[in-house]
């Protein structure tokens, strides 16, 4: 078996140190070299030609941002941006992401630990290694006109959707389609702290719907979506009539945190045949057993196709285990999202 080669460019020697303990570890993983910045980064890239590049935004002689666009210019790589991420960095993380970064996590922290940076941080890369980068490179483009779908009715149903690797730009695509009234809508894409924030406030910009950072206890309302907060999980609740949200702390489930597993267990408990799931593009089974139990309670749930997913695994499995009920290209989701979100005459 060929292993995954793995550059870390970043300027400290603490954490170039503790990244390749941590990753090296893995058996599918090979730390073939590091580098403190992007001009060294440069002439090992050509050497060791590695699968996938970790890569810090801020560095000295050049930042990490102005260096992955001219990565994606002259040798197009999966590159994972791994920041501390403070309020200025989500936004600068954001704009890696634009530029044609596959993926974005923080460095741990005060409430991300090593442990659990070595084990999201793998599977990143596991799942970058498996990207096409000329696929990846052409759902970065922003669509240049954008069909408006419209609900005729509006509905208590609520809709609940996971995703993870490619699942920013996904997520841009279907949301931008939706109209204002749509039922309301909870998310959970694999996303670190502050980054939530910084892209809620982007798909808020170019969406019908208000698009926010979910707060606990906010209402899961017709017109609204709610985007999981990075590190923290999401539950669907409901009280009479009204459906909200419960924001929390916990360990990792499903190896991540937020969980699609625990926003779509929830879903099944809370909203039963009222629900409607979707699993978008992304590495892993997070969300499938959900989704089954959504299926179960009642649920419509659909699924990315392979050929328009960056990763067709989370998709995949919840196919395999039999929770889905329809499998559509990207394109074809908002409008299917709505069907199925009409009121029963």
């Amino acid at each position: 078996m060929n292993k995954i080669k793995v550059l870390i460019v970043d300027d400290s020697a603490i954490v170039r140190k503790i990244f390749s303990k941590e990753l090296g570890r893995d058996p599918e993983i090979e730390i073939v070299g590091t580098a403190p910045d992007p001009f060294i980064a440069r002439n090992k890239i050509v050497e060791l030609k590695p699968d996938v590049i970790t890569l810090d935004i801020e560095m000295p002689r050049m930042d990490g941002i102005t260096f992955l666009r001219k990565l994606m210019h002259y040798y197009p790589m999966p590159v994972i941006i791994v920041s501390s991420l403070t309020k200025k960095g989500g936004t600068l993380a954001l704009e890696a992401m634009q530029a044609g970064a596959v993926d974005v996590m923080t460095k741990p922290g005060a409430s991300y630990s090593v442990g659990d940076m070595s084990i999201t941080l793998i599977d990143k890369i596991k799942a970058a290694s498996k990207v096409s980068m000329k696929q990846y490179q052409a759902t970065t483009k922003i669509p240049k006109k954008v069909t408006k779908l419209s609900l005729t009715k509006t509905t208590n149903k609520v809709v609940v959707i996971g995703a993870s690797t490619g699942g920013t730009n996904a997520l841009r695509d279907v949301l931008m389609q939706l109209p204002g009234n749509c039922p309301g809508i909870a998310i959970v894409q694999h996303m670190p702290e502050n980054f939530t924030t910084s892209f809620a406030a982007r798909l808020n910009d170019v969406c019908d719907m208000e698009v926010k950072e979910a707060s606990d206890g906010d209402r899961v309302i017709p017109g609204r979506v709610l985007l999981a907060p990075g590190n923290y999980h999401m539950l669907l609740k409901r009280s009479g009539a009204n459906y909200y949200v419960n924001v929390k702390n916990g360990p990792l489930v499903s190896r991540h945190r937020p969980s699609v597993d625990v926003l779509f267990n929830s879903a099944a408990q809370y909203a039963g045949a009222n629900a409607v799931g979707v699993i978008l593009t992304g590495m892993g089974g997070d969300g499938a057993k959900g989704m089954k139990k959504m299926k179960d309670a009642g649920a419509r749930n659909i699924a990315q196709d392979e050929k328009s997913c960056v990763v067709f695994g989370m998709p995949k499995i919840a196919i395999d285990l039999g929770g889905v009920d329809y499998v559509k290209h990207l394109d074809n989701i908002p409008k299917l999202i709505l069907k199925l979100a009409q009121p029963e005459d």
